[in-house]
């Protein structure tokens, strides 16, 4: 009896011994909260970091591709050191792995967000209010000029509102909404076209593809720009067959 007792409760406990297993190795850094490790997809929980294709303003009040330097900033920071991730229970709605992840025994969503690159993701956590508090302070990354939230850049509109860590210029709004549209690649580097066909899928044009000419960079339509082959396929985008 005390056997079969003991088996049940194995079986009991081996599926959140499986969901808690931890996720260690080098990772390959795709945007400033997500990377993979092996063959992992992994999003990094509590914070949220600017796309690539996402454009800030600095200090003089010029545009720049904050979304691609929070990505390198956490590549610089991470190269050739060991990451070990500790998944939560559920994946995120792209499939991926949400974790809080350590490299070299640092919180490195702790580190990104103190340091401007990424903020407290606020709708699912708090734990990185303080940090993102003490990078507005010291006008850190981002901070620096005006930005609007990586979850309000998604769906931006003209009454998106534009943070920063002082009063962010009158110019701010109209700036960065002019690149709403989209139709101005965020950097030389990130000419990929990213659309969604009628069948919903998503789709990504090289520049020399047949139809990239044709595709309209709007945010209406779900388009978004991508700086590799690697980052629209880890984003569930295919290529074209055309």
């Amino acid at each position: 009896m005390r056997l079969k007792f003991l088996f049940a409760m194995t079986l009991l406990w081996l599926p959140v011994a499986a969901r808690a297993a931890d996720i260690t190795g080098a990772a390959k850094v795709r945007e400033g909260d997500a990377v993979m490790i092996g063959t992992s997809r992994i999003r990094l929980g509590g914070i949220d970091a600017p796309s690539v294709d996402q454009l800030c303003l600095n200090s003089k009040g010029e545009r720049w591709t904050c979304g691609v330097a929070s990505r390198d900033e956490l590549i610089k920071h991470t190269d050739g050191k060991t990451w070990t991730c500790h998944p939560g229970s559920a994946a995120d709605r792209r499939g991926r792995v949400t974790a809080r992840c350590e490299v070299d025994g640092e919180d490195i969503q702790k580190w990104m967000v103190r340091s401007g690159w990424a903020l407290s993701y606020t709708r699912l956590s708090h734990d990185y209010d303080a940090d993102e508090k003490a990078a507005r302070e010291v006008k850190a990354g981002m901070w620096q000029g005006a930005f609007i939230a990586p979850w309000d850049w998604r769906v931006r509109n003209k009454k998106t509102t534009i943070l920063g860590a002082t009063k962010p210029p009158e110019s701010a709004h109209a700036i960065l909404l002019a690149s709403a549209s989209g139709p101005v690649a965020p950097s030389p580097d990130c000419t990929i076209k990213g659309n969604v066909n009628h069948a919903g899928e998503c789709i990504y044009h090289k520049p020399t593809s047949r139809w990239y000419a044709r595709i309209e960079m709007k945010i209406s339509k779900g388009t978004r720009w991508f700086c590799s082959v690697e980052e629209a396929e880890a984003a569930g985008c295919r290529e074209t067959r055309r």
